[in-house]
């Protein structure tokens, strides 16, 4: 029931950030609804194929679906409420790959994964969502920008899990505090502009 919780809320919280970029966009309804639901969907998906669970989770259960519809329709009707809120879309997002990460993390050591491999599926599970709606929007995926750092919070939030654990933190309180590295590590890098070292020159 705890993983299935924080699963739901890590649906709802990228279908609302699928919701914001599809309006922002100006998509019909339908555009709308499909980019809510392949940004909820869309790691997940990945994560199980990789892993060889399938049917994909959401075939088997409606619950996901069913929540992604609702969320899509509240979503609409409270769309200026949700403009009010600073940098909503950043905020969804950054919810959402802290509670993904984790999920994959979850799945990878079901599976019985390497540590480090489990970090990859969490991480996988937390952007590739959001790659596929970027990509679609015709926008470069967040993941690749480097004005911000994304992928790297998924990686440090999913190592501090293993860490919590090994200090002999109990499971769950290691698992909601991991949840909640990656998020603050992403509000620290935006709020401070941490970024990535740069590659290129700057005159390029």
């Amino acid at each position: 029931m705890f993983y299935q919780v924080i699963d739901i809320l890590g649906t709802v919280a990228f279908a609302i950030s699928g919701v914001l970029v599809a309006m922002e966009k100006k998509l019909d309804l339908f555009g709308v609804l499909i980019i809510a639901f392949v940004t909820s969907i869309g790691g997940g998906t990945l994560r199980d194929l990789l892993i060889g669970n399938t049917p994909v989770v959401w075939m088997r259960d409606l619950t996901y679906v069913s929540t992604i519809f609702i969320t899509v329709v509240l979503a609409i009707i409270f769309v200026n409420q949700l403009k009010y809120l600073r940098r909503s879309l950043f905020l969804f997002d950054t919810i959402g790959i802290g509670l993904y990460t984790m999920l994959g993390i979850e799945k990878g050591l079901q599976a019985e994964l390497l540590p480090v491999m489990c970090i990859a599926l969490g991480t996988m599970t937390a952007c590739f969502g959001g790659v596929i709606r970027d990509m679609l929007c015709n926008e470069i995926p967040i993941i690749f920008r480097r004005k911000e750092i994304y992928a790297t919070t998924c990686i440090l939030g999913g190592a501090s899990y293993f860490l919590f654990t090994r200090l002999s933190i109990p499971e769950s309180y290691a698992y909601i505090a991991a949840i909640f590295v990656v998020i603050s590590l992403r509000l620290l890098a935006v709020r401070f502009d941490i970024r990535l070292p740069n590659i290129y020159n700057k005159e390029a």
